[in-house]
């Protein structure tokens, strides 16, 4: 359960991560940011037993934070709480517009027998990987050419209503809106499985790839050339800040382990989940940046999602883009309906106070989404910008103080673990401040 639940779409933007630090650093930091998310998750769980004389059996993390902070620790538990599931939203949204755009125009190919070659660098043969952001620093749009002996005036008027950014991203809110503002979405969390069988798909189709591009690696430690980045880059905040919402479920942690039938196994079963999704993590962000083909194209070609490197009539590829969609549009009002809970419920006493008021918070949250699809939709950007932020809270500061605190009340405190956990606050804050330098 923790690992599916962890299990997001930062996946889709390891490699991009990877090839952000360099690869040697990259491995590194998923390893040790593994660790160190993994150590404070097990703060999260260990917090409600250090309060004395008091039932915390039925606690969430705000409630130990509103124990510890006051009304301060119970807003900014909320805040930082929102920013993770709106930012997670926003993160679907744009990838939704990704998948429905590239799904509709592979269908739409396929069926009026059109031959679309991007015109973006690639390379040749039937496996092929293309480069779109290398005639421009943004993500692609509807770039392509198309060979056919009919008339062009259908294919030119889909392109002009079937567009990533300006068309795309707004059809999705004729679905997604009305589902948002159901009472309960109990429906939708019967697809949960989904998650799992995307993921697992993943996997299969990276070691496919692999298999048949074969593995191109040179190290440069420090010196970048054409085809491939040093092994240590100074802009390895940016795959920190994409981890830290990756290995991100601390806020969540304690409900999900109150199922667990054998509660003195929770932290046995949170190492074990910590390491399969790290093991998932390092197996497709290695797998992918070692076989994309360089030369002839560089590894700098990586993208945000890794699955616009392959063009949109691949069959894998579109295969994977149909799972995770459907995934996506289940899980999607599921986000909704948490932030509707904690925020509604916080400020009228009710998640469904009034139609009127669901609605005008989920058109605020749909708008995000449409305007970062339209304007901003670089996943890896917003995936490494709501982590670091929701992260400094949830994984860096609240954790440590608690155990700080905790500590000195029972007089127990040392100036190691002081330190140590002085330490951590301060990588957090660092990690949130280089997000907005580099």
């Amino acid at each position: 359960m923790i690992w599916n639940t962890m299990m997001g779409t930062s996946i889709l933007s390891i490699p991009w991560g990877i090839k952000q630090a360099g690869f040697t650093s990259g491995i590194i930091l998923i390893l040790l940011m593994g660790i160190l998310t993994l150590y404070c998750c097990y703060r999260v769980v260990k917090s409600r037993k250090m309060i004395p004389l008091i039932d915390t059996s039925n606690w969430e993390f705000p409630d130990v934070c509103k124990y510890y902070f006051g009304s301060f620790g119970q807003w900014s538990s909320l805040l930082f709480s929102m920013v993770s599931l709106v930012g997670a939203m926003v993160v679907y949204w744009v990838l939704m517009s990704n998948f429905l755009f590239n799904t509709g125009k592979f269908i739409y190919n396929f069926f009026h027998y059109i031959n679309v070659t991007d015109i973006v660098p690639g390379t040749n043969g039937s496996n092929k990987v293309i480069c779109p952001s290398a005639a421009s620093g943004h993500p692609p749009q509807n770039r392509s050419v198309m060979f056919s002996s009919g008339n062009n005036t259908g294919f030119e008027l889909f392109e002009e209503w079937w567009n990533k950014s300006q068309t795309v991203p707004f059809y999705l809110v004729a679905v997604l809106l009305p589902l948002l503002n159901l009472k309960s979405p109990s429906f939708f969390a019967k697809f949960n499985v989904l998650g799992t069988v995307s993921v697992v798909y993943l996997v299969f189709l990276v070691t496919v790839k692999a298999a048949r591009l074969g593995i191109h690696l040179e190290y440069n430690w420090f010196t970048e050339n054409d085809f491939f980045v040093p092994e240590f880059r100074i802009l390895f905040p940016q795959l920190t800040g994409v981890l830290t919402l990756a290995f991100f479920i601390h806020n969540c942690v304690i409900t999900l382990l109150q199922n667990n039938r054998n509660q003195e196994n929770n932290v046995r079963d949170l190492s074990v989940a910590y390491f399969l999704v790290g093991l998932t993590y390092l197996y497709v962000g290695v797998i992918i940046f070692a076989s994309f083909p360089s030369p002839p194209l560089s590894k700098e070609c990586i993208e945000q999602n890794f699955l616009d490197n392959f063009p949109s009539d691949d069959i894998m590829s579109f295969v994977a883009r149909i799972f995770l969609l459907f995934q996506m549009m289940t899980v999607y009002p599921l986000l909704g309906y948490l932030a509707r809970v904690q925020l509604l419920r916080q400020f009228f006493g009710n998640a469904y106070p009034s139609v009127f008021h669901v609605l005008v918070l989920n058109v605020a949250i749909v708008g995000a989404g449409v305007a970062m699809a339209r304007f901003y939709p670089n996943i890896g950007g917003i995936i490494r910008y709501s982590g670091a932020t929701c992260g400094l809270a949830f994984v860096f500061v609240y954790p440590s103080l608690i155990y700080v605190i905790s500590l000195h009340r029972a007089g127990q405190l040392t100036w190691p673990a002081l330190i140590i956990h002085i330490f951590i606050i301060l990588l957090g804050l660092a990690n949130l401040i280089a997000q907005f330098l580099l």
